[in-house]
């Protein structure tokens, strides 16, 4: 009987044992360069099964039953790795090696976003430098590039970061109006937001179909982050000097839960610019709830609550007189320093994720999210008064210098403004906050207007405020054939709404603030005329703190994009193939009524694109350590929105010609990669077409001319606001990569780089302009017949082979770093920047710029090839070298972590790099200018922004 009950019992339990087999997963852990990593932690989701690696990196899960899983694997110094696999009814299953990365050298160098906007209404730049957004791939090159070369404001192979394609949590943080990314929304949060998945320049991505400056991807699922507790100090003589944060993850619980919080604040009362302040609060929460191995749901709540100053860009005379750190947006008020341009805002972002296993084959990552807040910019206004700024050209000796026969009084002002600038006379070099509330409180009858029963304000502060609400929802959906072929289905949309408009700020002791144009001329006798706002009564003209002033609109756009992918492999050869069809809807409505733009008031028509684009990448394997690697790129990006509506804040008119950017990329790479040797070396031609940029900013000298309506001209007012636009404009970006990284010893590695590119504008596009002193151009079209637009085309812009600016087309690196054991290292870099050139102004690069108005047509005297390029020389900046140094140590106290590492970058301090800039454009006819340029002392010089000088970056990281 027992027997028969033992056979039983035997035959019952061996079907369990097939049908519940049990397997183990194991995997040998390496560095970079192919050393064991021991003591790694590896732990296994959803249970309390966690394991060590040993001391060739060895680990190993056992009696795992059929089912998908998924490990992260820490190890002090190291980047987090995260890994799923599933398991069938196989005993073994092998997970082959896995690379650990080291992250010592990316330890958080207090690389904030500088917004260098430039002078708003009064600039012509619109430089928008992403410094430290660049982020560090497994390449070789991309890693000297993010870490050392980045910090100079070098853009790999010159590409706008316009282009860049970043998600979180499955969704794009691209701004429909700009197509920039606010990177300050998630500032501080570095431990949350580090090490994303990175497709490099224009390769296809699994995530989206991305653009032609990378895609960069990163999930913050809450149970993905190192168990425990994290405390980080940093100190810094940057933008901010201090960086204090904290973060807890709980880990998975057996039921289910993981929790991840982030709190962080950046701070200073002066950064290392002159009168910069900087102040920002920032949090994270992740809530993630595992409902079984195959469905996930996760909440993620960022958001950062910033106020921040900024710096001005300068001419050399000032910067010679004052330094590099000077910035004129400041002066000193009650004994404080007080700044006109401040940003601050709070525009907080909520996400849901889910995440399917559908089956073994398949699994579906669904997102929604809304953006929502505020954004505001202030800057000082006036309104018939002069131009507070202390840089302003009638304040600076050159003005005074430029009189050929000057009148005593004249000749008194070159030694007074001398001495003010050379002695450093703040009351005249820096902003007079004193000056501006006594302007407003003067007894003047022309400030008191009784009808509005007070005083005008002829100096106040204003905001520009961008009111977003963002709605964005994505599928990723992927299925495996088999072990080598993959398709993968992105599907995106995106509900983009904005209202902008400017805001009172301070009226600083004023009572109210007129409504109106103070350029506009009276042409109805009334005396509230020229107004922002004709729907509005005399009686609403004078506006309070908090009142909406000057414009006032509403941007809005909706885009779905589809991006189906394949990836496969075939004998020697991977291949990844990505497609895309999209298509967006535009408008734009105007909530005020401009008196000379009839299209600023009320919902204009809808402008729609459809895009549509291929990506392909072939990688080639010679053999296991020497690979070919090619990726393409043909595709159209639909304008945003500020490029589609001519002069957004008064008019509706869309851009004449505005038509989808064309992209047309290839590059081709060989790549070593062995333990000793790791190289790759990469050609790369971009070509764009139809690129569209707006620029706004005050000129005067601009001879602008409209019909009459009897045909006649007549000159339109001399001095105002300009919009320009530069349209069709065609580059190409071509070059070679070289990045190296050479195992000396165990212990001391050298790394270099060198980028050559040449990068340029293949074309002459056409340059429109809009005048805030005239509404409407009436002028002949091709048939002779008198038209009414606008705008005015002022012809072509001859910028066919000048070179673009904004970056170094010439950068090298080479660097040693030696890594201790001991858990110590100590590295240094020399860097080289050359051929860094200003983009060319367009319209003094036009037909109308050196034409003679009086003659339309006929140039100027004297006015030939040969001096036009000889006025028109390309600005080319500098080129300079830096000196790099870091060190730190890292230590195991029981349980506890401890590291502390330290950087200074530019050892040497060199203070004559010039980061970026601009043409200014206040002269743009061959006369005026060419009497500037060849004066000795150009007053309407070129804007710069320098390089701070020697800084350095200390962090202290306490883990337990």
């Amino acid at each position: 009987m027992i027997k028969k009950l033992s056979l039983v019992s035997l035959f019952t339990l061996l079907p369990a044992s097939f049908y519940f087999a049990q397997t183990t997963v194991f995997a040998y852990l390496k560095d970079a360069e192919g050393k064991p990593v021991e003591k790694a932690e590896v732990d296994l989701k959803g249970s309390e099964n966690d394991v060590t690696a040993d001391k060739i990196g060895y680990f190993q899960f056992v009696d795992l039953q059929p089912g998908h899983y998924q490990i992260m694997i820490t190890k002090p110094n190291f980047e987090t790795k995260m890994m799923e696999f599933d398991v069938a009814s196989e005993k073994k299953k092998d997970l082959g090696v896995i690379t650990l990365y080291s992250a010592l050298t990316n330890a958080d160098q207090g690389l904030a976003i500088i917004d260098n906007s430039g002078d708003g209404e009064d600039s012509n730049s619109g430089q928008t430098s992403t410094v430290g957004l660049l982020q560090s791939s497994q390449d070789v090159f991309s890693r000297i590039a993010a870490f050392d070369l980045g910090f100079y404001w070098f853009r790999p192979r010159g590409i706008d970061g316009r282009s860049v394609e970043s998600m979180m949590n499955g969704v794009s943080m691209v701004e429909s109006d700009n197509g920039n990314v606010d990177f300050g929304n998630w500032g501080g949060l570095n431990e949350i937001t580090r090490y994303p998945e990175i497709s490099a320049n224009h390769a296809p991505s699994e995530y989206a179909f991305g653009g032609n400056s990378s895609v960069i991807y990163k999930n913050t699922k809450a149970s993905e982050y190192r168990k425990g507790s994290q405390l980080t100090y940093s100190l810094t003589n940057r933008n901010y000097t201090n960086r204090l944060s904290y973060r807890f993850s709980s880990g998975m619980s057996k039921k289910g839960w993981a929790f991840t919080g982030m709190i962080a604040r950046r701070w200073a009362q002066e950064g290392i610019q002159d009168g910069t302040s900087y102040d920002a609060y920032s949090g994270y929460l992740g809530i993630e709830k595992k409902f079984s191995d195959s469905h996930t749901l996760t909440f993620n709540a960022i958001g950062s609550k910033y106020a921040r100053s900024s710096s001005s860009p300068n001419t050399q005379e000032v910067y010679d007189f004052r330094g590099i750190h000077y910035n004129s947006y400041w002066g000193w008020q009650d004994g404080e320093k007080r700044n006109e341009r401040v940003r601050r805002g709070f525009q907080p972002l909520f996400q849901l994720q889910d995440f399917w296993k559908i089956n073994k084959n398949s699994q579906l990552w669904t997102s929604v999210s809304y953006q929502f807040g505020k954004d505001y910019s202030s800057r000082l206004d006036w309104y018939r008064a002069n131009n507070p700024s202390p840089t302003y050209y009638r304040n600076l000796p050159s003005y005074w210098l430029n009189f050929k026969n000057p009148a005593p009084s004249q000749a008194e002002n070159i030694g007074l403004w001398n001495d003010r600038w050379t002695n450093n006379d703040e009351a005249y070099t820096q902003i007079n906050w004193d000056n501006l509330y006594a302007a407003n409180r003067a007894d003047n009858k022309d400030l008191y207007i009784p009808e509005l029963g007070g005083k005008r304000a002829a100096y106040f502060l204003v905001d520009d405020v961008k009111d977003d609400k963002i709605f964005n929802a994505s599928t990723h959906y992927t299925y495996n054939f088999s072990d080598t072929s993959r398709f993968i289905l992105n599907l995106s949309y995106q509900n983009y709404k904005s209202e902008q408009y400017r805001e009172v700020n301070d009226l600083l002791g004023a009572d109210f603030a007129l409504n109106m144009d103070p350029f506009g001329s009276n042409t109805t006798g009334d005396r509230f005329y020229a107004k922002y706002n004709t729907r509005e009564d005399n009686a609403s003209v004078g506006k309070k703190e908090g009142d909406k002033i000057t414009y006032d609109y509403i941007l809005r756009r909706q885009e779905v994009k589809i991006n189906p992918a394949f990836k496969f492999s075939t004998g020697k050869f991977d291949v990844f193939v990505s497609g895309m069809f999209g298509y967006t809807n535009n408008n734009r409505e105007g909530l005020f009524q401009h008196y000379l733009y009839q299209s600023s008031y009320g919902k204009g028509e809808d402008k729609n694109f459809w895009n549509v684009g291929v990506k392909g990448q072939a990688t080639y394997r010679i053999n296991g350590r020497n690979f070919l690697v090619y990726n393409g790129a043909y595709f159209s990006q639909s304008p945003f929105l500020n490029d589609i509506y001519f002069n957004t804040r008064v008019s509706g008119v869309i851009t004449p010609n505005i038509k989808n950017v064309v992209i047309d990329a290839n590059d081709l790479s060989y790549v070593l990669s062995t333990p000793v040797v790791k190289i790759r070396l990469t050609g790369y031609l971009v070509n764009t077409q139809n690129e569209t940029s707006v620029q706004r900013y005050f000129a005067q000298g601009v001879k602008l001319t409209t019909l009459t309506e009897s045909g006649d001209q007549a000159p339109v007012q001399d001095g105002a606001f300009i919009t320009q636009v530069l349209a069709g404009a065609n580059k190409r970006n071509m070059g070679i990569e070289l990045g190296a990284q050479v195992k000396i010893t165990p212990t001391l590695t050298a790394n270099g780089l060198l980028s050559l590119g040449q990068y340029t504008y293949t074309n002459n596009p056409t340059v429109y302009f809009a005048s805030d002193a005239v509404g409407t151009f009436r002028e002949l079209d091709g048939n002779g017949n008198i038209v009414a637009r606008s705008y005015t085309n002022m012809g072509e812009a001859t910028l066919k082979n000048y070179r673009q600016g904004g970056t170094p087309q010439e950068a090298y690196n080479l660097g040693l770093r030696y890594s201790s054991p001991k858990y110590w290292w100590v590295g240094a870099s020399w860097n080289y920047f050359g051929h860094s050139f200003l983009d060319p102004s367009p319209v003094t690069r036009t037909e109308r710029f050196y034409s003679n108005p009086s003659t339309p047509g006929v140039p100027y005297d004297n006015v030939s090839p040969e001096e036009l390029a000889r006025v028109l020389t390309p600005t080319k900046l500098p080129s300079e070298f830096f000196l790099n140094a870091n060190v730190g140590k890292s230590w195991m106290i029981g349980k506890y972590y401890v590291l502390i590492s330290a950087s200074v970058n530019n050892i040497l301090n060199n203070k004559n790099y010039i980061t970026g800039g601009f043409e200014q454009t206040r002269n743009v006819n061959y006369t005026d200018y060419s009497n500037d340029y060849d004066s000795g002392n150009m007053v309407f010089a070129p804007k710069y922004w320098y390089s701070q000088g020697r800084s350095y970056f200390v962090n202290l990281q306490f883990r337990f």
